[in-house]
């Protein structure tokens, strides 16, 4: 595994976040030389790769080339494996392919087996639901954690539509619809 930086872990991890692969923004903290320096050393390593802006999607720029090309920083697969992240499905950046009228379809998510998410998962996708108290007593986390996992990884990152209905004896009951 490539010996990493905290700051270099940094930026590749908000990288493999974004849907677009983009490394920029860079973190505030990091500027002028220091940046340089630093993404020099991603690209010599092969984690980062310049590649050409679409300036009809705004793409971030990085820098100009010498012949005055707008290049922006994109993340490889090399520095998906180097921060422990598989990637979804091979991403070149394609300025011509982008400004198609259709995005393009993403693979679809799946949490890994045997995780507390994915308890989280079968216990809402029982035919009578879950109460957070029910989720909480299984993976151990606590409500405000269950509703931020509900929002941000159940309903944003894997697409999954999740209700809540009252129940007269049990509370609240979430259910993956």
């Amino acid at each position: 595994m490539t010996k990493l930086s905290d700051t270099q872990s940094i930026i590749l991890s908000a990288a493999s976040q974004r849907t677009d692969r983009f490394a920029l923004p860079l973190p505030k903290s990091l500027k002028g030389g220091a940046a340089h320096k630093v993404v020099a050393a991603l690209v010599a390593k092969g984690l980062l790769k310049e590649v050409r802006t679409n300036r009809k999607l705004n793409d971030p720029v990085w820098r100009e080339t010498d012949d005055g090309r707008l290049v922006t920083l994109v993340i490889t697969d090399a520095g998906l494996a180097a921060i422990g992240v598989e990637p979804d499905e091979p991403k070149e950046h394609a300025p011509e392919k982008a400004a198609a009228t259709k995005p393009a379809a993403t693979k679809e998510r799946k949490p890994r087996e045997g995780t507390k998410q994915q308890q989280m998962i079968d216990l809402l996708r029982r035919p009578k639901g879950a109460t957070l108290a029910e989720i909480a007593e299984v993976t151990a986390w606590q409500q405000h954690t269950i509703r931020g996992a509900m929002a941000g990884a159940l309903k944003k990152k894997l697409g999954l539509t999740i209700t809540s209905q009252k129940d007269e004896s049990r509370g609240r009951v979430y259910k993956i619809a």
